[in-house]
């Protein structure tokens, strides 16, 4: 029998985010990563990672789960995929809710929010969303884990 791994298949990469954004295909996903790129640094005050082949992520968390796989994972990121923007760290916080009610048009689903175009939302609320997310993965989710150990 294998042995399972216990590390994320989702490492930080040594990759360009620039060069990543540049040959995304699809012309309003590109622009909507670019837009996406200069609002979550600039809101981080993160510089931009790819994490694995397609995800651009803003700072770094720990992470440690009951059954002792643990990792490090970006504190907030997003992904332009063909289907949708895929956008992570945003909904975990608990104003996120009520936010996502006023966001417009979006799915979420297993910790993600997935947005079609960003003129498809409100942008005021997206920049409350993104604050509040990475807020709470690097303060509150860090802080509660740190109790734990």
């Amino acid at each position: 029998m294998a042995e399972k791994s216990t590390q994320n298949k989702t490492q930080a990469t040594a990759a360009s985010v620039q060069e990543f954004l540049a040959h995304v295909e699809h012309p309003v996903r590109r622009a909507d990563g670019y837009r996406l790129l200069d609002l979550m640094s600039g809101i981080s005050g993160e510089q931009a990672q790819m994490w694995g082949p397609t995800i651009v992520g803003f700072g770094r968390y720990h992470y440690k789960y009951d059954t002792g796989r643990e990792g490090d994972a970006a504190a907030i990121g997003f992904s332009p995929r063909k289907g949708s923007l895929s956008l992570y760290g945003l909904t975990y916080g608990p104003e996120a809710a009520g936010l996502l009610a006023r966001l417009g048009k979006h799915k979420t689903g297993a910790g993600c929010l997935y947005i079609n175009k960003l003129d498809d939302v409100d942008e005021a609320v997206l920049t409350e969303l993104i604050r509040i997310g990475y807020r709470h993965v690097t303060t509150v989710l860090h802080h509660a884990r740190a109790l734990r150990t």
